[in-house]
């Protein structure tokens, strides 16, 4: 049985999901500027091992509602959503996968909702302890004002500069050409980026063209909305300061992820261990950047289908 794709109802939203397999529920879900696509090399691989594999695409993304309130993309929205998610498809429980920001949406599921996910899965991005203050505060506590956190916060400029040419924007972003997480003042974020003749190894014309197509008809401001909600996240996640996850789990990242070599990070992959007393396995791939099932889906799969078997 091959994947498929269909439209499901879900917390208000029309969600569109690929689907692949039967067996016990797994979600897997993408992050930023990503789709279900993402996991193209995930969920053939997680059905044959056999399991119902369901990647949707989140929400303000590809074939799913994009509403239009910053209000409506907080981490309880996106967390609704895959309760939601699970319970349209007939389940009442799913082992949960995410990357990048589906990372923070499936350690967040997990720790609010331990009685629907069961197990949890990131990849890139670690969990972290709720910080002593807003992180948009921290920042400017610290004296920085480039950081792409802020420059996302602008309404609708980070929209505009990237929607100027599709194909650029999502090349600078996947190729990996040094684009910073710290952006030259007055500038934005991939105008500047130069684009490598030859493309990485891990993604076609006919992939990248994929994401340029639906990204031209969608746009990218729900994904951005995201990160609008990243101080209201905070206060809206009070009551779990401190807050462990104690079902089994399990981080994969690259070697090479920006995301885990900066200070914050490296130091997020020490004290992540202190909030996940059941953590299976650690996997660090060698080689691999931030789009990790992308580049070493063989690697990343065999990772994922190990912990998933184990629990």
């Amino acid at each position: 049985m091959t994947a498929q794709t269909r439209m499901v109802k879900a917390n208000g939203l029309d969600m569109q999901v690929v689907e692949q397999g039967k067996g016990p529920l797994v979600l897997l879900c993408h992050g930023w500027p990503e789709l279900s696509y993402s996991w193209r090399h995930q969920i053939p691989a997680i059905a044959a091992a056999g399991y119902h594999v369901v990647a949707p695409d989140m929400r303000g993304y590809g074939g799913t509602s994009a509403p239009k309130d910053i209000g409506a993309y907080s981490i309880f929205h996106l967390v609704g959503d895959v309760v939601a998610l699970v319970e349209a498809l007939g389940e009442k429980q799913a082992i949960m996968v995410g990357h990048d920001w589906g990372a923070q949406v499936a350690w967040s599921a997990a720790m609010f909702r331990p009685d629907v996910f069961p197990a949890v899965a990131a990849l890139s991005v670690p969990l972290r302890n709720r910080g002593p203050a807003a992180p948009l505060d921290i920042l400017k506590q610290q004296g920085v004002s480039t950081f792409y956190w802020q420059y996302f916060q602008k309404p609708g400029v980070v929209e505009e500069e990237m929607a100027r040419d599709w194909s650029h924007t999502l090349r600078a972003i996947y190729y990996g050409t040094g684009l910073g997480l710290m952006l030259k003042p007055g500038r934005g974020m991939v105008e500047d980026a130069k684009i490598p003749e030859q493309a990485p190894a891990w993604i076609s014309e006919a992939e990248i063209q994929h994401y340029i197509e639906t990204f031209s008809r969608t746009g990218i401001a729900g994904g951005i909305n995201w990160y609008r909600n990243i101080d209201r996240n905070w206060e809206l996640s009070a009551p779990w300061q401190d807050a462990k996850i104690f079902q089994p789990s399990c981080f994969i990242a690259g070697a090479k992820d920006p995301v885990i070599t900066g200070l914050i990070g490296a130091k997020s992959l020490e004290t992540m261990e202190q909030l996940l007393p059941d953590l299976r396995s650690k996997v660090i791939i060698e080689g691999a950047g931030h789009w990790i099932q992308q580049e070493k889906p063989a690697e990343v799969n065999k990772a994922l289908i190990d912990f998933i078997k184990g629990l």
